[in-house]
């Protein structure tokens, strides 16, 4: 049975921004080899990372948007982890990448609705 996914992958950011897209390419053939599709292939670019990831501040950001099996996803998680290129992966069932947005969103929001709620504080008045 086939599920839609959700693939971020943090890639070091030493390799040609130009290289991305084939060295992805060449991980994604896993998925269209088996019979999935793919839908999406957003490359980010060069971020700042949260923290130090293999003693690197930056690396390069994209997100592939899929439908596979999950036997195919566990095999191309696997793959990528055994690359060097790539530094992080992360893969999500689109429903749990949905629920995830929604509830950060949800969490932005009454943050925003409580520091709103707060009475100001008041300005001092040189005289």
């Amino acid at each position: 049975m086939t599920h839609q996914y959700e693939l971020m992958v943090i890639l070091n950011p030493e390799i040609d921004e130009r290289q991305v897209a084939p060295n992805l390419d060449k991980f994604l053939k896993v998925i269209t080899n088996d019979g999935g599709s793919i839908e999406n292939i957003d490359i980010w670019g060069r971020r700042r990372l949260a923290y130090e990831i293999q003693k690197k501040t930056e690396g390069i950001y994209a997100v592939v948007n899929f439908t596979a099996t999950s036997e195919t996803t566990q095999e191309l998680d696997r793959q990528l982890n055994l690359s060097e290129q790539i530094m992080r992966t992360k893969v999500l069932r689109a429903e749990e990448a949905i629920a995830m947005i929604a509830s950060e969103k949800q969490r932005a929001e009454e943050k925003a609705a409580r520091k709103a709620a707060r009475p100001a504080k008041p300005v001092k008045q040189d005289a």
